[in-house]
């Protein structure tokens, strides 16, 4: 793909653009199918942000062309009525892709990894599953096959790959130790034969092992921890942070001074939130092609 490069001649790992090529790839075979892949998505409650992420997703399908299905229940729900609904959607033949949106209520936030177990494992395009993960752990190269991995870490890697960056061989750093982005990110560069360190909120010395790294990925959640004297010279710097500060959002990285060290970088906004949603997308052919091939 044609690069961009910022004013340091660091190159701009451009989320946008691969997502739009990714999408459309999905809507040309998409065109070709007689039923279309079906995501479900339950949404709890008013939350401003959770809605804005749900209309994305939404609207990500209708440009493929695939359905939509938006399963909206009031704040109010019970336990169990919200999990007969997650049952329902399982059962349902017509849909292919099921996902709730998370962060639940604060009330109901207990119930998140409930439901993160009780989706099926074949619909679970967001790649949480216990039975997706345990596969993930075994996958080697891009085989993994038979099961749907998590959107935001499958960003990281496609977008690299997109780029023509190397991962084999290269030290990778990883801040952060989510079950969300910091490990499946470290199993997925892993099995493209990085040597991955991992970092989190116990280790003694995240300077020196951030600056060792070949590729840096952070995902702390902390707006620009990641300074220019963190990043060796000529790094790739992959910023999976999204956080909101007065003036707009911002990513993990003080992508001002890091891009004039960084010899390729991810913007925020515009760089992996893309990349997450269009990872979504994929899963939910994948998931469509396991359902109608498997039976």
């Amino acid at each position: 793909m044609e690069e961009r490069k910022g004013m340091a001649g660091a190159i701009i790992l451009d989320g946008k653009t691969v997502s739009a090529t990714i999408r459309s790839t999905l809507k040309a075979q998409v065109s070709t199918l007689v039923h279309k892949p079906c995501l479900a998505v339950v949404l709890v409650g008013e939350d401003p942000a959770s809605k804005v992420y749900v209309s994305n997703k939404e609207k990500a399908c209708l440009e493929i062309g695939y359905v939509s299905k938006k399963i909206e229940l009031p704040v109010t729900i019970k336990e169990q009525e919200l999990l007969e609904v997650v049952d329902s959607l399982n059962s349902d033949d017509s849909v292919h892709g099921l996902l709730v949106q998370f962060p639940l209520p604060k009330h109901l936030s207990h119930l998140e990894e409930v439901i993160i177990q009780r989706i099926n494992p074949r619909k679970d395009v967001d790649g949480f599953h216990p039975a997706n993960v345990g596969i993930m752990t075994t996958c080697s190269g891009s085989v993994c096959d038979g099961a749907l991995l998590p959107c935001t870490p499958l960003g990281v890697i496609r977008i690299l790959l997109e780029h023509h960056i190397p991962i084999a061989g290269k030290h990778a750093v990883i801040l952060g130790r989510s079950n969300l982005v910091g490990k499946p990110v470290a199993l997925l560069l892993l099995a493209r034969d990085a040597t991955v360190t991992v970092c989190h909120s116990k280790t003694t010395n995240i300077k020196e092992l951030a600056r060792s790294a070949d590729i840096l990925v952070s995902a702390v959640g902390i707006a620009k921890f990641v300074t220019s004297d963190m990043v060796k010279p000529g790094a790739v710097v992959v910023d999976v942070g999204i956080n909101r500060i007065e003036g707009g959002l911002v990513g993990d990285v003080d992508y001002e001074s890091v891009v004039t060290v960084a010899s390729a970088i991810t913007p925020v906004p515009g760089g992996i939130g893309p990349m997450t949603i269009a990872m979504l997308m994929e899963n939910l052919m994948k998931a469509y092609m396991m359902q109608v091939t498997v039976g």
